[in-house]
């Protein structure tokens, strides 16, 4: 069983340990995804500030060193996650790297970020790590829905593509939530706002994921790119109402910084990542994540 949720909202900057100034690293250990969501474009450089990308992939091993280099840069780090760039349960990379943190940094919260498509499959091994808090990318939970934001799924080597596809996703990641929380791990789920196509769905979502175990909900305003490229941004009002209907069921946290999948510091107040992983300068301003 991982850390009560008290102890989450005072150390881990995603469940409102921002106020206390909580560091996170992430580690960039899981190279490919297993959904083709329209609206990822997953990258490596050195210049982007959005989910998905990073400078380079580590080796579960190497993880030890770039989490000692960062302990000794940002004491503040209470949190080590792993959130890509692409799902951390396509490959064994984030359960091999989340076994060698239990042993040589028992200190830290291990915190896992998901699309769930292998989350039903993958639970047991998930709650054996001791896992303190696990996000879940849940966009829809209609199948019509949520094949209008992603295009197939790679599952058991097989793609299937449109509302058959969406259909197993959604599944999958409603069953592993009931069975990660069920262990006593700490479940937030993300959704991604695009108002065209889900944002009158935000409130079923919200009331379906706290019903099978989640804690806290976490809207995500669409960053237009991809198949999804031509859409507009949500707009402040779009978001207010996504939030506002989601916070009748569950809790909603307001403060998400879009982290890179290499983020290192303590959100909105200090970013190690070019010193941990040795990224070149950036050469072009990119535009805020607000």
């Amino acid at each position: 069983m991982g850390r009560e949720y008290s102890d989450l909202q005072n150390s881990h900057p995603c469940f409102g340990g921002h106020k206390n100034n909580a560091g996170r690293i992430h580690l960039p250990v899981s190279p490919g995804c297993n959904i083709a969501c329209k609206f990822c474009d997953r990258t490596i450089n050195d210049v982007e500030e959005r989910p998905g990308v990073t400078s380079k992939i580590l080796k579960p091993e190497e993880s030890v060193e770039i989490l000692k280099k960062a302990l000794e840069i940002c004491p503040d780090i209470k949190v080590a996650g792993i959130a890509g760039p692409g799902d951390t349960l396509a490959t064994d990379n984030a359960i091999k790297t989340f076994s060698i943190i239990k042993k040589e940094f028992p200190q830290l919260i291990k915190c896992m970020s998901t699309n769930g498509l292998l989350l039903n499959e993958r639970a047991e091994e998930i709650i054996a790590l001791g896992l303190d808090s696990l996000t879940v990318t849940v966009n829809a939970i209609d199948p019509e829905i949520e094949a209008q934001l992603n295009d197939y799924i790679i599952y058991h080597g097989k793609k299937i593509e449109g509302v058959e596809g969406a259909k197993i996703l959604i599944h999958n990641q409603l069953e592993g939530i009931k069975k990660v929380a069920a262990a006593g791990i700490t479940i937030k789920v993300n959704s991604v706002l695009v108002p065209e196509i889900n944002g009158d769905h935000i409130e079923e979502i919200a009331k379906t994921v706290k019903a099978a175990g989640a804690k806290m909900y976490n809207v995500i305003p669409l960053i237009p790119q991809h198949k999804l490229k031509d859409l507009k941004a949500p707009a402040c009002a779009d978001i207010e109402k996504a939030i506002w209907k989601a916070s009748k069921h569950i809790e909603v946290f307001r403060h998400c910084q879009r982290c890179r999948a290499d983020a290192v510091g303590v959100p909105g107040v200090s970013e190690f990542g070019d010193q941990i992983y040795q990224r070149r300068l950036r050469v072009r301003e990119t535009f805020s994540h607000g």
